[in-house]
This record gives C-alpha cells, sequence and structure tokens, in this order.
C-alpha cells in the first residue's frame, strides 16, 4: 500500500531520486518515519537514517539532501545521518519495511514499531517520551514483546542495561495492556 507523507516530503524525495546517480536504500528512523506511518502530528524537518547501501552513496546523498543543500532550501527539509549508531536491538534490519513512495532510485526502509520504540532508550528525552507513548497507543503495541525484544537483542550487549531496563519500567504505563 502506498504512503502518503505530508508536505513537502514529496516532493523533496521526488526530487532526490531524480538527481540520484545510481539506488540507493535508506534505513530510516526518527520523526520522519513517526509522521509517516504512525500519526505523529509533531512536524519534523529531517529524516533520520542509520545506514545508506551502499556506503559510498553517502556523500552524495549529503550533497543533494543534506543540511544547507540546494533541496534543503528549497524545501526547508533535509536527509541526516544519525552518526554513530544508536543501540538498536540485533537483527532489526530482518524487520525494516520499504515505503511504497514510487520512486525509482531512492528506497526507505523503516524500523517496525518495537525497534523504532527501542531506539528511543538511550536518550529518553520528553519528545522521545511522547513518540513513544503515541506510537504504543496508536499501534496497540504489547509491552511484554517490547520487553522481550529488549531482553533478547539488546540486554546481553548495551551498555547501562540496567538503567534501560528501569526506562522501559516507566514507560509501561503507555502500553494498554
Amino acid at each position: 500500500m502506498p504512503v502518503k507523507l505530508p508536505p513537502p516530503w514529496p516532493e523533496f524525495l521526488k526530487e532526490l531520486d531524480q538527481r540520484l546517480s545510481a539506488p540507493v536504500e535508506l534505513h530510516c528512523l526518527g520523526g520522519f518515519v513517526l509522521a509517516a506511518l504512525y500519526g505523529l502530528t509533531r512536524p519534523t524537518d529531517d529524516l533520520d537514517y542509520i545506514s545508506a547501501v551502499p556506503r559510498d552513496a553517502l556523500s552524495e546523498l549529503e550533497q543533494l539532501g543534506g543540511l544547507g543543500s540546494q533541496l534543503c532550501k528549497k524545501h526547508k527539509v533535509f536527509l541526516q545521518s544519525v552518526g554513530a549508531i544508536p543501540d538498536l536491538p540485533d537483527g532489526y534490519e530482518e524487520r525494516l519495511t520499504k515505503l511504497e513512495l514510487g520512486l525509482t532510485k531512492l528506497s526507505l526502509k523503516v524500523l517496525d514499531p518495537y525497534d523504532l520504540v527501542l531506539s528511543k532508550l538511550a536518550r529518553n528525552s520528553p519528545k522521545d517520551r511522547e513518540d513513544v507513548k503515541n506510537i504504543a497507543t496508536r499501534r496497540k503495541l504489547s509491552f511484554k514483546i517490547l520487553v522481550e525484544r529488549f531482553d533478547a537483542e539488546m540486554r546481553p550487549w548495551i551498555p547501562h542495561a540496567g538503567r534501560h531496563a528501569l526506562t522501559l519500567d516507566l514507560w509501561q504505563e503507555y502500553f494498554s495492556e
């Protein structure tokens, strides 16, 4: 099913797609994903991505659609690599979902809702907590599944796992079960 993005994203992505020299796949997270798939009403001016495939496309992406680029100046939105890979569950790549946007060279894949929530553990800002509450409510996420994924795919390797487990406990009230 095609995804209907709020303006100016369709125009920005279409122009970026047309300017790319070769196919590129972005693994996306953050406010853009929340707005595109989960009904977040807070506007976002950046499209955060974890990685680009192929990796050597990073420079071209930054030049064409990064902060300060011609497309950014025109549409007032931009692409942004998150730099250091955030804390994500092992195997998140297998659960990525492709957004059907009708583009030819640019492919956007997004985190599944549980992985998206878990990506917000480390920062746990007020904005992150509101995002978690929003997605948990709208998607009727299971707290049990969230904790199981954390325990199996993050706790074994993540620094400060105890702190993140406490954050999860605080987030439990956002879940309906």
